[in-house]
């Protein structure tokens, strides 16, 4: 006896399969959801973790940057004595100016004596500015007073008691590392914190130390930036010293010391901080020593950043921690009343649901009747038509159908011979037409795709596919095409349809074209395109359309770099004159006023290319534009209008502001130096303030007070470069310092023992002490060798005399110097460098420099101070002299020279 099957009705099978269809829907689009969800979150949190790790990092690397910057900038002034330390307004000027330019990050910058004087500036409690002095005078004490408005001292404020800078932490840092440290954490003099210190010490030219220099941090501060950084992201942050584990700062608001009653401060450790999770973190990268991971603890789950922080002296660790309940909570709350949403709307369907398919499906019972009378061959019999809908057009049909198979049924085959004929007849064309409409499509260059009335892909050629990143054509077929290629502005804004240049061709029947829109790709990338759109018509009705389109992105950038060039300098990136000249029509407005002007001219630019180069000169350009930019305000115009000039339109801008900006400039120019040249420039100002007031004559009032602080400051501006110039060369070779000193005091000797003028001794000893400037050029490693005495073996060597000629004859002060320098190295015989001079031809004061400096290049070289005595080195060198006679040196000058030697110690 067979199985009997089980048959369930259409009616129930459609119900039960709209059920496990919605279940299986709504199960899987919710897993799917929900995964992307955790997945997307855990990225966020672990990217937004390391963005604030890295970006803390970055502000407490800045925070220790500052004191080692302050002590670069400013230790020269101090060692090179270009400051004097008893004048005490200049001294205050100095500490206080220093102070002035940054912000209160820098608790205080002093300098601690070696006899035990001490001067500075710090920031009291209110911030403002005080001078301090320790000296006899303040009998050993460090007193602190108010600046007055010239940043010198005013009312005592503080006497603070006795203090010693030798006895503190930083001070002995320095002195016993003899270079630029930082030094251990320790507690401040007066007040109850915590400090840590940049040291820079000073050595006087005998290699003594004179003093340390010291820019000091609070770790409140660095403490009360950890607290307000993490506060936005409700995560933590520890900031601790390697070596000891003590706490340098965090943000959890427990301080980072404890009180004694002896008045000391305790330094705390992790272990003292009230947060598990983050000990426990820590613990973790202890064990792993992995800097990035998802940490369990038993309150959170954090996001766990550690890097290490380091300089000369400091060896730290930072912290960073983001919980993940933060991000999480209220979306999981969402999540959940979106499900119990869902659950209701799936009730309520599959209700409708079945009420709805028990209407439908009752005319099929006699629609199921009639089939069965057709197939047992009752031509006659029809269905009642009962509902004018699909059920009741389906019945309308199999009435048709009946009543045609009962017409039709006598001649059938010959009917079907004929159609079979006509369809393939039909078939080969329509097959041959698509064939070579598509060959067509897919051979041309641009890109066309079609869309109906809906704006979806009826087809899409190869180039098409090409430019949108897809490889079959059956990806966009069907597909919105607006939604899927078109959906945004350039600027990732939506792009609404009712403004589609595309949809309006199919609405209002007319071609439309556009080259300031994007395509997108199917990689979510958008390009730049230039497309055609128009209505495709059938029997005089618009069934759709046709889209033509190119990738015009290279054209856009090309258009874009031509017109940046046309508006912009190709060096800097600055305006040029041409946007320059349009900005003063558009700056000119009343609503601008009072505007104002700063003209500015680089210093030393020609020196600089001169001496090394138009690559250095550039970057003088550079650096110099970089300040500009830097100083500036959104919204004022910079433009190069010159080799080394550039021009400052400042709307809105008061004359005090104008000279405000100007003094921020100078200073900000002050502290950059390329090469061995110091950024500086000539800068003048002047300000429109009626609308009557020509601004040709403002820019011209401008410019000519730059050329008068160029004039009034040249002197002052020709020293400096000088002196930057040797001091450089003495930084790269301090052999070069001594050189210079001992050539300058025994050509001054030897001048007076020669019986030269007062004034031409005078002038003597300035070229001495800067014969070798030309040096500057040269290259480290060349500079330090000193195992010839005949520098002429060196060709590249043979350069400094022409390049100290060149330097020297551009600057007004030192112009009477350079023909003594470019010819301390001819020979007596002719046989010398540069010109060939011979005899009387080389002036005296080159002869006298080319016998001194002989002399004590033998008598110091590096190779021969360890390996003879003082007295066999000088007999070297008195050799060398005797030897160089009427070739080398003026044989007059000679015995003369080593009976002045021979008085001497040296």
């Amino acid at each position: 006896m067979g199985k009997t099957k089980i048959t369930f009705s259409i009616k129930t099978l459609m119900v039960f399969l709209f059920l496990i269809f919605m279940l299986a829907s709504l199960v899987s689009y919710g897993m799917v959801v929900y995964r992307s969800w955790i997945n997307s979150v855990r990225k966020t949190i672990a990217s937004q973790a390391l963005d604030v790790n890295s970006h803390i990092s970055s502000q407490i690397e800045s925070f220790l940057h500052v004191p080692l910057h302050v002590n670069e900038v400013n230790h020269l002034v101090i060692q090179n004595q270009i400051l004097d330390l008893q004048n005490e307004q200049l001294r205050d000027k100095f500490f206080a100016g220093v102070l002035q330019a940054h912000d209160q990050r820098l608790y205080s910058f002093s300098y601690g004596m070696a006899d035990g004087s001490y001067y500075g500036a710090r920031h009291n409690e209110q911030g403002a500015i005080e001078v301090m002095r320790n000296n006899t005078t303040t009998g050993g004490q460090s007193w602190y007073y108010h600046i007055k408005e010239d940043m010198t001292a005013g009312e005592l404020a503080v006497k603070a008691g006795l203090f010693d800078p030798r006895t503190r932490d930083w001070y002995k840092a320095a002195a016993a590392a003899r270079k630029p440290v930082y030094a251990p954490v320790y507690k401040h003099f007066v007040m109850d914190d915590l400090t840590v210190s940049a040291a820079w010490p000073i050595f006087n030219e005998t290699g003594e130390l004179t003093g340390v220099l010291g820019a000091h941090l609070l770790l409140t501060d660095i403490n009360g930036y950890l607290e307000s950084a993490l506060t936005p992201h409700r995560g933590y942050a520890v900031l601790l010293e390697k070596a000891t584990g003590h706490l340098i700062g965090h943000s959890l608001g427990d301080g980072i010391f404890r009180d004694h009653p002896d008045d000391t401060l305790g330094r705390q450790e992790l272990a003292d901080i009230q947060n598990v999770d983050i000990i426990g973190a820590f613990q973790q990268y202890e064990a792993d020593q992995i800097s990035q991971f998802r940490y369990k603890g038993d309150q959170n789950i954090l996001y766990v950043n550690v890097q290490p922080i380091q300089d000369n002296g400091i060896d730290w660790i930072l912290i960073s921690a983001l919980p993940e309940a933060a991000f999480t909570a209220d979306i999981t709350a969402s999540m959940l009343r979106a499900a119990a949403l869902a659950a209701f709307v799936l009730i309520m369907l599959i209700l409708i649901y079945i009420l709805v398919i028990r209407r439908l499906l009752n005319p099929v019972s006699s629609l199921y009747e009639a089939s069965s009378a057709l197939m047992a061959g009752d031509w006659s019999q029809r269905v009642e038509i009962v509902r004018n809908d699909e059920i009741g057009m389906i019945s309308e049909s199999f009435n048709n159908v009946a009543a045609r198979i009962q017409s039709l049924v006598e001649h059938l085959e010959e009917n079907v011979r004929t159609r079979t004929k006509e369809l393939h007849a039909a078939n080969v064309a329509l097959t041959e037409s698509r064939e070579e409409l598509r060959l067509i499509l897919d051979t041309a260059a641009e890109a066309v795709y079609g869309i109906d009335l809906h704006g979806c892909c009826t087809f899409c050629n190869a180039s098409g596919l090409k430019m949108l990143g897809y490889s079959r054509e059956q990806e966009l077929i069907g597909k919105d095409m607006h939604r899927l290629i078109h959906h945004s502005m350039p600027d990732g804004s939506s792009f609404p349809l009712s403004e589609c240049r595309i949809f309006q061709s199919i609405r209002l029947g007319r071609g439309f074209t556009a080259d300031d829109e994007v395509f997108w790709r199917s990689d979510g990338t958008p390009f730049a395109v230039e497309y055609r759109a128009f209505p495709q018509m059938r029997d005089g009705s618009i069934v759709g359309g046709v889209i033509t389109f190119m990738d015009i992105t290279d054209r856009k950038r090309r258009e874009d770099e031509i017109r940046f060039l046309s508006q912009h300098d190709p060096l800097t990136g600055l305006y040029n004159r041409r946007s320059f000249e349009s900005a003063l029509e558009q700056l000119s407005s009343e609503d601008n006023l009072p505007l104002s002007v700063i003209f500015a001219d680089i210093n030393g630019l020609k020196i600089t290319n001169d001496l090394f180069g138009h690559a250095a000169g550039d970057a003088l350009i550079l650096s110099a534009a970089s300040v500009l930019a830097r100083t500036c305000r959104i919204g004022d115009v910079i433009a190069r209008i010159g080799g080394d000039e550039f021009v400052i339109l400042l709307p809105k801008t008061t004359p005090a502001t104008a000279h405000d900006t100007l003094n921020k400039i100078k200073t900000a120019l002050d502290q950059e130096r390329v090469s061995a040249i110091k950024c500086s420039a000539a800068l003048g100002t002047d300000t429109k303030m009626n609308r009557g007031q020509p601004l040709a004559e403002v820019i011209a009032n401008a410019e000519n007070r730059m050329y008068q602080d160029k004039t009034i400051n040249r002197k002052k501006i020709n020293k400096v470069i000088i002196d930057t110039i040797m001091a450089t060369l003495h930084e790269k070779n301090p052999r070069e310092r001594q050189h210079a000193t001992v050539v300058k005091a025994l050509c001054g000797r030897f001048g007076a023992l020669r019986s030269m003028p007062a004034l031409e001794i005078e002038k003597l000893k300035r070229a001495a002490y800067l014969h070798d400037i030309g040096k500057i050029t040269l290259d480290e490693a060349l500079l330090a060798d000193d195992s010839f005495t005949d520098e002429e073996e060196y060709e590249p060597m043979q350069q400094h005399a022409l390049t100290g000629y060149r330097l020297l004859n551009q600057i007004d002060e030192t112009m009477d110097l350079a023909d003594i320098i470019y010819n301390h190295h001819e020979h007596w015989d002719g046989r010398g460098y540069p010109r060939g001079l011979k005899g009387e031809q080389i002036p005296e004061s080159s002869r006298i420099i080319a016998v001194v400096e002989t002399y004590e290049r033998v008598l110091n070289r590096t190779s021969s101070l360890n390996k003879y005595s003082q007295a066999e080195r000088k007999e070297q060198a008195i050799a060398a002299i005797r030897h160089g006679a009427g070739t080398r040196f003026d044989p007059g000058m000679i015995e003369l020279f080593i009976q002045m030697i021979n008085q001497d110690l040296v």
